[in-house]
């Protein structure tokens, strides 16, 4: 009764007690994929530290099977309880006698089973001159090392790792370390790895599958392995290159050179996530690491890129630096998503990559902007509530506060800071208030009351700026998307020009309200009203978006910057950024669709491809939304959008010039599927034609990687009147050995209106011919007509999907992208009603943030619907403008 009584202490508690702590784990897996089991044998060298009858450690769906533990004086003690506990993932193990402190080694035998779930040790299929065969994998971040053997699954137990493999002969295995030995006996292969520095268990890897390799060596003698699917090693090349080069500058950048001897990627069927940074074995999805110049778009190898120099970086920030604490995630994600575009802009400047990263600032600024939103450091109290974080926050606010940061503070302290903060922390843990510490240090500034108000707290300020004269007011408050105004406060690092990026100005705002006087910015200072210098007189605050806030202008300031807009006197950046925050204060209800549509006019004749994406985001964001408000003004307001677009359609055509640029080939893709989902008649026409062409000839130049996709869309947007279209579609899905073809079918395949033809859509993506990871690509394009069949279809199959995929990562993808579409009140309180006898904790944080996101919505319509009138005169005239 005691025993059971004490160990109902260690229950629901967020970390493990440390009485023990693990210095080495000597692990041997053998491996039965036939059967997709598994047994293993550990030994964990542990220092008890305090004197207890109690080691406590985590395990999670496995059979323990034998416990011993050996004291230094070669005393054994076997458990006389051994409790796991399945809702707190604990393994405790009670003895009669009290363990003194000193050193001992823990012997556990276990077994378990190949899971499905895509986490732990789990397995995925391949197949093999037409044989489907399984494979091993692991991934184990965040807490699901404990599903493969018991071990003290908390980043800041760090340990050496000993591993060894029992393995079918035929195939290979690869783990974080190099080989160490290799033996044959009969059918089975047993491979020894060398040891692993000091590392946390998340990090610890295991592949073992058939492979293709290739590999280069750096110039600092460091092996840099590919592992692709048999006979696809060419496709593995661009990522090798990327790979080298990224060692190369975080090397450099960090003056601190990659420590382990040799880094591996491998390319597996099936994963959870795009990539995971494991220390010396990074493992991907096939479609995030595989590159063919023929079938991958360029928006692909950009993302390729950014994603291997990601990983690259975390062997670094995160592997050798590694958080304390999962509160402090954003210092591994956030980090690694900065200097991912970092390397990727030397790597190839022309991209023009920090523009582009304004795509992550706004992932944050979108999501942050919500109430249902949660600060940068967030107190993580259960396993099962990680997974949530692994979000917009940690990864998009993370790394643009970090730019924020970066560009206040000066490029060379930054690195500098880095560089000390690298040496002082290596192959140790650290928190948020460490990276400050070193920051402020090298600078001279308290860096950390500065960023507190930014990691501390969620959301972040609007700065309304008016002018009278010389003087500008800028007063700021926090956004939110409600239309409410929260409470928060932040020292924001204030950045403007004036007529001119020659005329700039920059200061900290730290109190609600201040004042700047401008007059020295003028031509002249002689005292002249500000309106007399006419073009010159507009003023841009949040120069290039390099602030993590948003910017409201009185109305005389907006129509300069419009005006400067259409006469091109902005950078891209910042036509994107008055673009993207008029957006934002239009759906929380601070300006009109009116002013929003006026000013998207302005930018008819964009070229540059970042700006035009914002503008074709914004443009499926309004027609959603006008779809419930005002359903009669849809046929003009799609007019509207078309003529906005062709300019640059028509300018960049279906197939590309000879070396024309990437940005380019991007821009065509894009362009060409908003025209599509639009139902411009001319693209639809050319895109059936185009289709045709490939039906007939697989290999047709007639459409390229960068254009089919937008082709796909017309066949389903057509499929209404036409089944033969979603038929030969499915075909060119089935016959793809391609997986990045395989994407994109399924990426457009649910664009259908037609609501019989949407339903057997869905069926396709949860049935066994698509793999689970690929899912997410089908329910990110479900058409505008059919969000209300899908929710439907949701509700009917859901025992079905929470059976097929758990509560996992899948799970928020089929909340979100059935949930979030929808935009009236009723609509969200019958979401509620549904998920309240639904819900799981993995999902429970995705889920009212979508919910609130339709209540966004909702109130949005409500407001545009008082501006019926005034809407109806302004589409007809902006649809019909020449």
């Amino acid at each position: 009764m005691d025993d059971k009584q004490n160990i109902e202490q260690f229950k629901g508690q967020p970390r493990l007690p440390k009485f023990a702590i693990p210095k080495r784990y000597d692990l041997h897996l053998k491996l039965d994929l036939s059967d997709c089991t598994f047994s293993g044998l550990v030994h964990v060298n542990l220092s008890i530290v305090e004197s207890t009858k109690f080691i406590v450690l985590n395990a999670c769906e496995l059979v323990v099977n034998l416990v011993c533990f050996t004291n230094s004086l070669n005393h054994r003690f076997s458990p006389c309880d051994v409790a796991l506990d399945g809702d707190d993932e604990i393994l405790v193990l009670v003895f009669d006698e009290v363990l003194g402190t000193g050193e001992g080694v823990l012997k556990i035998e276990f077994s378990g089973a190949l899971n499905e779930h895509l986490k732990g040790l789990y397995k995925c299929t391949y197949v093999d001159k037409g044989v489907r065969k399984n494979m091993a994998v692991t991934q184990f971040e965040a807490v699901h090392a404990r599903r493969c053997f018991p071990c003290w699954d908390e980043p800041a137990l760090k340990a050496t790792f000993k591993i060894t493999l029992d393995l079918p002969s035929e195939l290979i295995a690869l783990s974080n370390m190099p080989i160490n030995d290799e033996t044959i006996n009969g059918n089975v292969k047993t491979v020894c790895f060398e040891e692993s520095p000091i590392m946390s268990s998340y990090l610890v890897a295991v592949a073992v599958g058939l492979f293709d390799h290739i590999e280069e060596t750096t110039a600092d003698g460091i092996k840099v392995g590919v592992y692709c699917p048999v006979g696809k090693s060419d496709e593995g090349k661009f990522a090798l290159e990327v790979a080298v080069k990224s060692l190369d500058i975080f090397t450099r950048y960090f003056s601190m050179p990659y420590p382990l001897p040799k880094l591996d990627m491998v390319a597996v069927p099936e994963f959870s996530g795009g990539a995971m940074e494991n220390y010396g074995l990074i493992i991907f999805r096939e479609n995030e690491m595989l590159h063919n110049d023929l079938r991958s778009t360029a928006a692909k190898k950009q993302i390729l890129t950014i994603v291997v120099a990601h990983e690259v970086a975390h062997q670094w920030f995160g592997n050798l630096v590694t958080m304390e604490w999962w509160t402090h995630l954003w210092l591994n994600e956030g980090f690694a998503t900065w200097i991912s575009y970092m390397a990727t802009d030397i790597m190839f400047p022309e991209w023009k990559i920090w523009t582009q990263f304004l795509q992550q600032t706004n992932g944050g600024l979108r999501l942050d902007s919500q109430e249902q939103s949660h600060p940068i450091e967030v107190e993580i109290q259960h396993a099962h509530s990680v997974d949530e974080i692994f979000d917009a926050i940690s990864y998009k606010k993370g790394s643009a506060v970090i730019r924020m940061l970066q560009g206040y503070l000066g490029d060379e302290i930054f690195q500098k800071s880095l560089n000390l903060y690298m040496k002082r922390h290596a192959w140790n843990n650290a928190r948020t208030e460490d990276l400050w510490s070193v920051l402020s240090e090298v600078s001279g500034i308290q860096v950390n009351s500065m960023m507190d108000s930014w990691t501390k707290q969620k959301g972040y300020p609007v700065i309304s700026v008016k002018s009278k004269d010389c003087i500008l007011e800028f007063e700021q408050s926090q956004f939110l998307s409600s239309g409410f105004h929260g409470d928060g406060h932040w020292i924001v690092p204030i950045t403007l020009c004036l007529g001119s990026y020659d005329r700039s100005k920059s200061f900290l705002l730290e109190s609600k309200i201040e004042n700047l006087d401008t007059s020295e910015l003028f031509p002249s200072s002689d005292g002249k009203n500000e309106d007399e210098y006419g073009e010159a007189s507009w003023i841009k605050v949040n120069v290039e978006q390099s602030g993590f806030y948003r910017v409201k202008y009185e109305d005389k300031l907006g129509a300069r910057l419009r005006k400067a807009i259409e006469k091109d006197r902005l950078s891209a950046a910042d036509k994107y950024g008055i673009l993207d925050d008029t957006y934002a204060l239009c759906v929380a209800c601070e300006q009109s669709l009116s002013s929003l549509l006026s000013l998207m006019d302005a930018y008819r004749k964009e070229i540059d491809y970042i700006v035009l994406s914002k503008l074709i985001d914004v443009c499926y964001n309004v027609l959603e939304v006008l779809r419930d408000a005002i359903p009669d003004l849809i046929n003009a307001l799609k007019e509207f959008l078309i003529n906005v677009l062709l300019y640059s359609a028509e300018k960049l055509g279906w197939e590309s010039a000879p070396g024309e640029s990437h940005l380019n080939a991007l821009m065509r893709g894009e362009v060409l599927m908003a025209l599509a989902v639009f139902n411009h008649g001319k693209t639809h026409e050319v895109a059936m034609q185009r289709f045709q062409a490939l039906l007939d000839d697989r290999s047709t130049q007639l459409l390229s990687a960068d254009t089919k996709r937008a082709a796909y869309i017309a066949v389903m947007r057509n499929a209404n009147t036409s089944r033969n279209g979603f038929e030969s579609l499915l075909k060119v899905y089935r016959e793809a050995d391609a997986v990045q073809e395989k994407e994109r079918v399924l990426r457009a395949i649910a664009s259908t209106p037609d609501p019989d033809i949407l339903v057997e859509v869905l069926n396709f993506l949860i049935s066994e011919e698509v793999r689970d990871q690929d899912i997410i690509y089908g329910l990110a394009g479900i058409s505008l007509e059919g969000h209300e069949i899908s929710w439907r279809w949701l509700k009917e199959n859901w025992n079905v999907i929470i059976n097929k995929y758990g509560a996992g990562l899948l799970l928020t993808h089929f909340i979100r992208n059935v949930i979030t579409p929808f935009c009236s009140n009723e609509k969200a309180d019958e979401i509620e009603e549904f998920f309240a006898s639904h819900i799981r904790p993995s999902f429970a944080m995705n889920l009212k943030q979508s919910i609130e996101q339709v209540r966004i919505k909702a109130r949005w319509v409500e407001s545009i619907m008082q501006e019926q009138q005034s809407l109806q005169g302004l589409l007809e005239q902006l649809a019909h403008k020449g």
